[in-house]
């Protein structure tokens, strides 16, 4: 079912227009019940992505039917703007400037990519909740100038998966969500019978809430205060489920936060909770639109972080290929 267009609140307000805050007792009992920190005897640091066995890879790549190949990284951005308050480095470090054969050009790139400029992967080592990074250990005990000795993005490796593109912006037959709008578990469930497609073990969960459409129609605005993203109640269907890796053109979380005291519940429950790496600000643009002119929402999803040791993320292009 397609749910209509509801008038928001103007996104400086800081008021989402779902629902009342759930209470940090609350999600504290939701954390607890989502936890997956026993789940995997071994590769403990992989977490979810323990659920990709070879035959979800072989399922995935059997998806693939028209040679379509699609990217998802933003470009580099290097203008400084309300969504990008740390701007990528990008100089030249050698001009060919010589006589002889060949000449050389060489470059220099410098980013903090986690912010909301950067396509971007979340290692599990990212967020700590009550003190503790998936797993139980501290940040203390395994963070330091040099980078983490627990569940780092070195220890990720290629992923190739089922993805699932959850295209919500279209199912409800706008442009896009407005900032502080919320997809609960129960409008995935609607989504899938509208699709025809239901989430499963292993998969790459991908929200297109067409936070992009909008930027490039309205402007950059700061999604720190005002996005949307999903509710809490969908990481219970995605435990359920057993899904692998999540991701959006956003960065899953709804902004204001629906948690009381908690800026980021969806970070927590994925990262902390679930063992869940997180995909940050990837373009869903074309990726929507080729799926829609396929007739699908599933493709093979590959992702593969940067070998940073030590690192708790990576940049990232995640590659759809229909």
């Amino acid at each position: 079912m397609t749910i209509p267009h509801q008038t928001r609140p103007e996104i400086d307000q800081g008021v989402s227009p779902r629902g009342d805050l759930l209470s940090q007792q609350g999600f504290d009992e939701l954390f607890d019940r989502l936890k997956q920190w026993h789940a995997f005897t071994e590769h403990v640091e992989r977490g979810a992505l323990n659920w990709i066995t070879p035959e979800v890879v072989k399922h995935a790549a059997g998806l693939v039917r028209h040679g379509i190949v699609i990217p998802t990284a933003l470009p580099l951005n290097k203008i400084p703007g309300p969504d990008n308050n740390k701007p990528a480095l990008h100089f030249m470090t050698e001009m060919t400037d010589r006589e002889g054969e060949p000449g050389c050009n060489k470059d220099f790139i410098g980013l903090d990519f986690h912010g909301k400029a950067v396509s971007h992967l979340d290692a599990l080592s990212h967020i700590t909740y009550r003190g503790m990074l998936f797993g139980g250990r501290t940040s203390r005990d395994v963070v330091s100038t040099l980078g983490t000795t627990w569940a780092g993005v070195d220890t990720l490796g290629p992923i190739v998966t089922r993805g699932v593109l959850l295209d919500i912006a279209r199912f409800r037959n706008v442009k896009w969500l407005e900032p502080g709008d919320a997809v609960t578990k129960e409008e995935i469930l609607e989504y899938e019978t509208w699709s025809g497609v239901s989430i499963d073990t292993g998969d790459c969960v991908l929200l297109r809430s067409g936070h992009f459409a909008r930027r490039n129609s309205l402007g950059a605005w700061n999604p720190d205060s005002a996005a949307a993203g999903l509710d809490v109640s969908a990481m219970e269907l995605f435990h359920e489920r057993k899904i692998s890796v999540l991701g959006g053109d956003g960065d899953s979380d709804v902004r204001p936060s629906r948690v009381a005291n908690v800026d980021s519940p969806i970070h927590v429950l994925a990262l902390t909770a679930m063992g869940i790496p997180l995909l940050d600000n990837l373009d869903l643009e074309l990726l929507g639109q080729v799926c829609e002119t396929n007739k699908t929402k599933t493709f093979m999803a590959t992702i593969a972080p940067l070998n940073v040791p030590g690192g708790t993320g990576s940049p990232i292009n995640v590659v759809g290929v229909l």
